[in-house]
């Protein structure tokens, strides 16, 4: 059960930007989780899977401690 001031907000938000209140949520938890910043940046991406997994690796030597 969410509490009453958390939908009053989410029934504002969803007339506002005319979705429907389970958008309104299911975008906040999104933003909540990292997810939204997840999609944007998968969508923005151009990269091939073999320059992104190179790249990937390449982070990881240049941040790890050695020993």
């Amino acid at each position: 059960m969410l509490d009453e001031a958390v939908l009053q907000a989410v029934k504002a938000r969803a007339v506002r930007t005319g979705k429907s209140d389970s958008q309104v949520i299911e975008d906040a938890l999104r933003r909540e989780l990292g997810l939204a910043l997840l999609d944007r940046l998968s969508q923005q991406n151009d990269l091939a899977e073999e320059a992104a997994r190179n790249l990937a690796v390449e982070a990881q030597h240049a941040t790890r401690p050695r020993p």
